[in-house]
């Protein structure tokens, strides 16, 4: 595991090579700083106690760990302990190697030969720090020798205050199911319409979004600050999640999760894939994402 610390003006993040992990990203400001996603309570944590991490071949789950595609029936088998369902690819639990490295930037590189899944394949994930914003690009290629459908997607976390909001216009949304599944597509509910900055509900949310615009705005008024999320248009879709103490006896109501994904969870078994790309053997798939912090106080000022 190589931890690497990237600065650029005031702006700094840590990364890990151990999943591919982001530790952290502040902003300095007024002397204080400001953490931007959830830092890691240590350097050697896994992904799960992290502040964001890839989601790669695809994110979230397949239904029965089941699909067919292209007459072909394929399975997998689970890959934590304590889900029965083959979960987020395999880059969040391995390690990476690194490619590239400066004071602002790093490029780390992973490959996958089979194992729990049918899937074989090399990804690229990079990290460019500015003295304004995070840019994140993942970029994955099959490396196997059958066509299969990919995705690719972030799991952020977020600091959530108790005066959090979130903007991340959507126009449907996806009920859960037993097995954390998505149910059916319906209207979004009245307290999950992040259509206008709003905060988050004091319940379990574990929900996926459709046709996403882009674009999301996490704002903490006590700290004077927000983030802005921008997504390359690869990113459709994203999920929202809030833990609870059932879950997660530990939770303190101290995060929330939100997603850029480039599909819907469980595609794999949609007629239209749920905007999974299919990858013959050689193709590869990239995106990105940017994360541009800023003072609310100078944007309503900007704005006068």
């Amino acid at each position: 595991m190589t931890v690497i610390d990237l600065t650029a003006g005031p702006l700094s993040a840590r990364v890990s090579t151990k999943g591919g992990l982001v530790l952290g990203f502040w902003r300095e400001a007024d002397g204080e700083r400001i953490p931007l996603l959830r830092p890691a309570p240590s350097d050697d944590v896994d992904a799960l106690s992290s502040s964001c991490y890839p989601l790669v071949p695809f994110g979230n789950r397949v239904k029965d760990n089941h699909f067919l595609f292209e007459g072909v029936d394929y399975r997998l088998s689970p890959n934590t302990e304590w889900d029965r369902h083959y979960l987020h690819g395999e880059g969040w639990h391995s390690e990476w190697d690194v490619v590239k490295q400066t004071d602002s930037s790093v490029e780390l590189s992973f490959s996958h030969e089979g194992g729990p899944t049918p899937y074989r394949y090399s990804t690229i994930q990079r990290f460019t720090l500015t003295d304004d914003h995070l840019e994140l690009s993942l970029t994955v290629e099959n490396r196997g020798g059958k066509a299969l459908p990919f995705g690719l997607g972030w799991h952020p976390y977020f600091p959530m205050t108790p005066e959090t909001t979130l903007f991340a216009p959507a126009r449907k949304f996806w009920t859960e199911v037993e097995g954390w599944l998505p149910g059916e597509r319906t209207d979004i509910p009245a307290d999950l319409d992040f259509g206008s900055p709003s905060p988050l509900p004091h319940r379990w949310v574990n929900n996926g979004f459709e046709d996403w615009s882009g674009e999301a705005i996490i704002t903490w008024p006590e700290r004077d600050t927000e983030v802005h999320l921008v997504a390359d248009a690869l990113f459709k879709h994203a999920f929202v999640f809030v833990s609870d103490t059932v879950f997660d006896p530990s939770f303190k109501r101290d995060y929330f999760c939100f997603e850029p994904m480039s599909h819907l969870a469980n595609g794999h078994n949609m007629p239209d894939l749920g905007d999974l790309r299919v990858l013959r053997p050689g193709e590869d798939l990239s995106g990105r994402i940017c994360l541009r912090p800023r003072s609310i106080s100078n944007q309503v000022s900007g704005d006068q």
